[in-house]
């Protein structure tokens, strides 16, 4: 049995109090730098830890870093590439500060009382994902800032309103897609979105609308579809998107779950390949390179996102929170386009 070495035994070791060494371990209270190094040698020399539990007390905190979970009934959320990624990444940096994850999840039509969370102790800082442009939302997050919380935003920003967010450049990213589908020679393309009740759609829908209009082809809204995200929407715009095919050279989709319902849908429709019209997904995520034709993609760096979230929030935290004079966090990441053959003329699907 390894034996576990105690706060007594570093105090005696460094030749200090036990109340010293809890002051050191969690940098309490002006000290000595002479007694600051006495106290992590020994600590470092005996293996000593203090406990997660014992680091929130002495803090007077819960140690925990909440994440808010948006409401997609019947979704196996932990599944999907988009939050496996984000939350790998958010609890890699929390595990590094210290942190536990909190995952909270909300209820169908009820906008979260975030700052609950904090008045209950639940939470130190939290990071919300799946936030939408709806007004209980908005307001729960403008009372969140009001009372100085640290928070942050993930793949979300509201136009007029400042709140705390990183995010990718989904402009960039659609534009790449459209962009690319242009140089293979397509005209004809057609774009299926998510809800516009999230950003990042109707930050794709600017990119996909930028790109024709820079090269002079005017929009049509016969080729504007929405779905959900999710594979079967994918599946019903293939219905959606049959009658046209003829008109349809090319689809740029908002995430790969929706593209490969698309393939999956008109390969049930009848569709051959010779028919079936090149494909631009969006996440890269790791079913993309299992499809066939493989699935071209723009890839979003989600872990860097929950890792950059993170980060942030918990330096919010450590200085004091929103109201403390810190710069707004401000970061997008840029997205980057893999080709494969899903989207190549040579690639055997025209």
């Amino acid at each position: 049995m390894i034996a576990i070495a105690s706060r007594k035994e570093v105090a005696e070791l460094a030749g200090v109090s036990e109340a010293t060494v809890s002051r050191v371990l969690n940098n309490v209270g002006p000290l000595k730098e002479k007694t600051k190094e006495r106290v992590i040698a020994a600590a470092r020399e005996l293996g000593y830890t203090p406990s997660s539990l014992a680091r929130s007390f002495a803090r007077k905190r819960s140690g925990n870093l909440g994440v808010v979970m948006p409401y997609l009934p019947k979704a196996r959320l932990f599944s999907a590439y988009y939050f496996s990624e984000i939350l790998s990444g958010i609890g890699s940096r929390a595990r590094e500060e210290g942190y536990d994850l909190l995952m909270i999840f909300r209820e169908a039509d009820e906008p979260l009382d975030y700052c609950g969370l904090f008045r209950m102790r639940k939470v130190d800082a939290c990071i919300v994902l799946g936030a939408k442009e709806e007004a209980g939302e908005l307001e729960a997050l403008r009372q969140l800032k009001k009372d100085g919380h640290p928070y942050c935003l993930i793949n979300q920003h509201y136009e007029g309103e400042s709140f705390h967010e990183v995010d990718a450049d989904h402009v960039e990213g659609c534009q790449l897609a459209v962009k690319h589908l242009l140089s293979q020679g397509f005209t004809r393309i057609a774009f299926l979105n998510g809800p516009q009740a999230y950003s990042n759609s109707r930050d794709r829908l600017e990119g996909y609308m930028q790109a024709l209009q820079e090269e002079g082809i005017p929009a049509d809204a016969s080729l504007m579809f929405e779905g959900n995200f999710s594979r079967r929407s994918g599946m019903a715009a293939a219905q959606a998107i049959l009658p046209q095919l003829e008109h349809i050279e090319a689809v740029v989709v908002a995430n790969d779950r929706m593209a490969i319902g698309l393939q999956q849908g008109l390969r049930e429709l009848g569709v051959n390949m010779d028919r079936m019209p090149a494909i631009v997904g969006y996440d890269d995520s790791d079913a993309a390179e299992l499809t066939t034709p493989a699935l071209s993609s723009v890839r979003v760096p989600f872990y860097q996102l929950g890792e950059i979230a993170a980060a942030k929030v918990l330096e919010l935290l450590e200085n004091g929170g929103v109201n403390s004079g810190i710069e707004m966090i401000r970061e997008k990441l840029p997205a980057k386009l893999v080709v494969r053959a899903s989207s190549l003329r040579s690639g055997g699907i025209q």
